[in-house]
């Protein structure tokens, strides 16, 4: 993986975690509350597994066991 990479799926997960947040906000004005939890809980998942990756990822770059490439 090198950084420009890396900075894709970070960019990607910040994006989708306003996502989950514009869905469950625009499905509230229509739907209850629990039925919109449902909807972007796929979203908001995806998202917080993406942040967990890319943390561990930083890590083990940051220690030396898999770095991240500049090129």
């Amino acid at each position: 993986m090198n950084r420009e990479h890396f900075v894709r799926l970070s960019l990607l997960a910040f994006g989708l975690i306003l996502v989950s947040f514009v869905v469950m906000g625009t499905t509230r004005i229509f739907l209850p509350y629990r039925i919109a939890r449902l909807l972007a809980a796929p979203t908001f998942f995806t998202a917080f597994g993406l942040v967990v990756y890319l943390f561990l990822r930083a890590t083990l770059s940051f220690l030396g066991v898999v770095p991240i490439e500049e090129a």
